[in-house]
Order: structure tokens, then sequence, then C-alpha cells
């Protein structure tokens, strides 16, 4: 018993001549042979019009077919139908469906997997439902349209009612059955059933691989993604742009450069170095580590960028503060006639929140309903950011007041934000209130709480945000900074002599130490909310994770090699301090990204320009 979804109305998108089908005789002599030669014409010529994407010449066949009475015959349903589907005009392919007098499993197929493949799968489920009810069974084409539809839904309820379903018809162990029910598990998180899944089957294609690969990169676990790529790869298995997708996305998500760079070179080699798709997981995965200019180039390569694409450059530039050219990207887009989607209004808001561009924040924020996008949470929490680090706490706070929806904690954090950085210790307090009427909140938000109260001088308060966070079990989140150095990532915590070269990382810092103070470089201890002695806050700070981090990197890159740190905490304000000099000290670049931006350091200045 499949599970209910709501139904979808019925509204095609643009209008075909109705057809009656039935008893039209066709236009030519009535010969069988002639008759089957004209009507396998017709299906070539429409496999043809489908891979050239001519929704004028298939209007104009279409027209045809009706006039000639080839509308009767499955497979010219089917290949019109799957013209429509490639066509993005989903309505179309149903609406054929529906005038088609005597459907059979093909025609169920052609409808379903329509649905299935252009964002309908309400629709591909009920029509599968549909199916069942008149009697057909479904076979190795249509479990996989009913699966991919369960996946995107992210209904796992209905997705194991397919698979038990196939499993009791024979097709559970069918190679394009069996992948498309990894995938599905995988898209829903279900990642054990996947595997599941995954390890019963006798023949795996390229679908259950990336299927698999997918899931492990979606739930984190980046090192069983590689394990299996890497095992795909030993055993000479078929990869595709998917694939090297995932892969590339596990590589940036964990900075991994060199295999990044080594992943990209094989993308080159087996030619999927021009796929959007690949392209994306590019351009994200040399922005989040740091190497801006390579994610340009790889954009600039790709001759045909789909949204995805333009997205990922548009938040690359955003967050390494190329604000400008976030700006022009976007005029691009809009030059080529790609329509931003909800996703690129983040990204340049983002941009304008990090830039202090209030009135070009506001200016995007309205142009989003011009494109008929209805601002979503994430959006008023850009919103609160930009007005917050802009000094505009009143006009964010009425922001919050006008959502039409309940303000989030994202929301609540990002006014938090706002006030630390401009020292309104009366209002923090007045949202850590509002915050703790939210019930449980995360770690985060709780760190952000407790500081609140400190920096207010309310350390009861302070103590009890703390002593929630343990109640409930969690641990607040370890400050890290990590180097990647040839095949090895180098890990360091604030205080940390775990480290090999311990020695030499502590003795470059008190030689930086004694240069920066010549350069004028005076430790801030304002930073450090805990209540102890000035002498243990400043020794506190100057040994700060990131600080220890660029320490090895100085004495071990060579000279030309930029320094690239990265950081799973915001950078504190003092340590932003100290690495402008010690770049200016020391001569070198250094990039540092952390949970929020990139800063890139240069001669002792800042490419946030201290407006962060």
């Amino acid at each position: 018993m499949l599970h209910q979804i709501p139904r979808s109305s019925f509204q095609p998108q643009i209008h075909i001549p109705p057809s009656k089908p039935l008893r039209i005789t066709p236009q030519y002599p009535i010969n069988e042979s002639n008759f089957e030669r004209s009507y396998r014409n017709i299906c070539n010529l429409l496999l043809s019009i489908t891979r050239s994407r001519s929704l004028f010449k298939g209007l104009q066949l279409h027209a045809h077919i009706v006039k000639s009475g080839f509308l009767t015959i499955h497979l010219v349903c089917h290949h019109l139908m799957n013209f429509y589907s490639k066509s993005q005009l989903p309505h179309c392919s149903r609406q054929i469906f529906e005038e088609t007098p005597v459907k059979s499993a093909t025609t169920w197929s052609s409808a379903i997997s329509a649905f299935a493949q252009n964002e309908l799968p309400s629709l591909a489920i009920d029509y599968f439902r549909r199916m069942l009810d008149d009697g057909l069974r479904p076979d190795d084409h249509i479990f996989p349209s009913a699966t991919k539809a369960c996946g995107i839904l992210s209904r796992c309820d209905i997705g194991q009612s397919v698979h038990s379903f196939a499993v009791k018809t024979g097709y559970g162990l069918d190679v394009f059955v069996g992948s498309s029910i990894v995938d599905m598990y995988a898209k829903c998180g279900e990642i054990g059933d996947a595997r599941k899944m995954f390890d019963e089957m006798p023949e795996r294609n390229v679908v259950s691989w990336s299927g698999m690969i997918y899931g492990y990169t979606q739930m984190g676990e980046d090192e069983e993604a590689l394990r299996l790529f890497k095992q795909a790869l030993i055993e000479d298995l078929d990869v595709n742009d998917f694939t090297f997708s995932s892969v590339v996305r596990v590589c940036g998500n964990s900075t991994l450069l060199e295999l990044g760079k080594q992943i990209h070179g094989l993308c080159l080699k087996m030619s999927y170095d021009s796929s959007s798709f690949v392209g994306s997981s590019l351009i994200s995965m040399y922005s989040k580590c740091g190497v801006i200019e390579d994610a340009y180039l790889v954009f600039h390569e790709i001759p045909i960028r789909n949204l995805g694409m333009w997205n990922s450059m548009l938040i690359a530039c955003a967050q390494h503060a190329h604000t400008e050219k976030a700006f022009n990207l976007f005029k691009q887009m809009e030059g080529v006639g790609m329509k931003p989607n909800f996703i690129t209004f983040l990204c340049v808001l983002y941009a304008c929140s990090h830039a202090g561009l209030v009135e070009k924040g506001q200016f995007y924020f309205e142009l989003m309903k011009e494109y008929g996008i209805e601002p979503r949470a994430h959006h008023y929490v850009s919103m609160v950011d930009l007005l917050g680090r802009a000094g505009k706490l009143k006009d964010a706070v009425s922001i919050i007041k006008e959502m039409p929806m309940e303000p989030t904690e994202s929301v609540w954090g990002a006014l938090l934000t706002g006030c630390r950085i401009h020292g309104d210790t009366e209002l923090a307090s007045f949202v850590a209130d509002r915050v703790f009427e939210l019930g449980p909140v995360s770690s985060g938000i709780h760190v952000m709480l407790s500081n609140a109260y400190a920096a207010a001088g309310r350390y009861e308060e302070a103590a009890r945000a703390r002593k929630m966070l343990r109640d409930q079990g969690v641990k607040k989140e370890t400050g890290l900074s990590w180097v990647e150095e040839g095949n090895r990532i180098h890990t360091f915590a604030a205080g940390d002599r775990s480290h090999p070269f311990t020695k030499e990382i502590y003795q470059k810092l008190e030689e930086l130490g004694e240069e920066m103070e010549r350069q004028g470089y005076i430790a801030d201890t304002s930073f450090v909310l805990r209540e102890v002695d000035s002498q243990e806050k400043n020794r506190s700070i100057r040994y700060h994770s990131e600080r220890l981090a660029i320490a090895f990197g100085l004495i071990s890159f060579p000279p030309e090699r930029p320094i690239r740190v990265m950081k799973n905490l915001r950078v504190c304000g003092d340590c932003h301090t100290a690495i402008k000099f010690i770049s200016k000290c020391s001569g070198r670049t250094i990039i540092v990204r952390d949970n929020n931006r990139f800063h890139r350091f240069e001669d002792g200045n800042c490419s946030c320009r201290d407006y962060w």
C-alpha cells in the first residue's frame, strides 16, 4: 500500500491541438509495409528533434502525427511524450497521455518518467499509483522513475513501499532498479539502507556507485566517499560527471586542495571538464580551499554554464570579498537570460552584508519580488546581518518584526553579531532573552548568548547559558585551525603542544611577537571573555590555533607560497589584527578562512578592510 501524497492539478503550459485518434485514416496508401515504414520514420524524426531540442519542429511534427492518425501507436506516443519531457514541458506529455485511448506499460512509463525528470515528483507517484490501480505491473523502466520521485520528495516511507513491491515482483536485484533504490535511500539520508542495498547487488553500474558516493558526501562521511571512489577506479568501473561532482565536493568540504587538483586532472583526462555539474563543484572546491583564481579559470573555461555554476561563482566572489565582481556576474546572468533563483539572491545579499552595502542589499531584496521569488527565512537572516553589521540595529529589529514567519535562531544570531560588533550590550541581552524562549538551540548560539551576557557584565546569565549547554549533553565546538602540506593535514588547537614541531612553532611565535610589538602591535584582551587576570588573558590569546598554524606555515613553506589556513570558528578580533602585523613583518601572503568568509592578508592589510 503506497502512502498518500497530495495530488497535483493539471496545468498545461502550452496549447496542443486536441486530437481524435480513433479511426482516423492515415494519409498514406493502405499498405502495411508503407504504414510501418512511415511511423518508424516519424519515430526517428522525433528522436532527432528531441536530441536537437527543436520545439518548433516538434510542434509541427506533432500536428502531422495527429492529422495522420499515428497517435494511436504506442511507440509514437512514447517518443512524443519523451520529446516534451526533454523540452521541459511535462504537462504536454501529460496531455498526450490522457488523450491516448489505450495505455500500455510504455505509455505509463513515459508519463511517470516525464514527471520525475521535470521536478514533478508528486505527479510521478500519483500516476504510479494509478497504473497499479489499472492492473499493470511496473518494470525496470518504471521502478527507477518512481524511486527517483521518492528521493526528490525525501519520502523514504513511500520509497520503502516501492522497494518492497520491486522485490515481490522480481525486480529487487535488477541493476537499474537496484541502483535507483540505492540513490533514493542516499538522497533520503538513509545511508545504512543505501549501503545494505548496494552490498547486496550482484551487479552495479555507474548510478549505484555514484548514488552511494553522493550519499556519503551528503552525510559528511568524506573518508568513506573517497574510499568508494578509489575502489571504483581500481575496479576500472565507469564513472560519470555526477560521480566526479560528488568527489570534488568532498575535497572542497574537507579543504583537500592537492587531492582536488588530482581529481580535476582526472576530469580533464576523461573529458568531464566541460560538464557544468563538475564545473560547479570545482569552482566551489577551489574557492573553499582559498584559491579563488583557479575558480575563475574553471568558470571561464566551461562554455555552457547552468545556474549551479553561476551560483557557485557568486558565492565564491562574496566569500572572498570580490564584491564588485559578484554584482557584475549578476548582470551577466541577466544578460544571457539565466533566471536567478532564491540561492542567487542569497549570494548577492551575502556579498552586500560583508561589504556594508546597505542600499545595494535593499535593492536586491526588493528585486527578488520582481522575479516572483518570495523571501525565505535565510534572506531575512542576510538582511538582519547586513543591517546589524552596518550599525543599523533598530532597522534590523524592524525587519524581524515584519517577517511573515517566526524568527529563527539564525535571525537572532545575526542580530547578536551586530550587537557584539557595535557594543550594544543592552539589545544583546534582550535578544539573548528572546532566544531562551525558543527552547533548545544549537551549541553555537549558546556560545553567542554566553558571550553577549558576559560582555554586558551579566556573568550569572553567562554561566547559565554555559550550564544549559552542559545539561543538554552538547559540548562547545573546539576551535581548530589546519593547513595542508603535501598529502598531510596539520591541525592545531589553542595552546596545542602536541605537534612534532612544537618547539620551532612557539619559538617562531616568540620572534614574531617581539617584531610585532616593535611595529606597534598591542594585544586586545577584551576578546577573552573569561574572568581571569590580564596576564592570563594575554597568554591565552597569544597562542590561538590560527597563530600556531601560521607559524607552522612560516617555518615549513617556501617564501613564494601563500599560507592558507582553515578554521572552523570565527577569527577573533585580536587575531585578525595580529595576522595583519604578521603579514607585514614576514612579507608573506596569508589566507585565512573562518566559518564565515575568507581574509587575505598582505603587507599589513586584509581584503575585508576590517569590515567583517
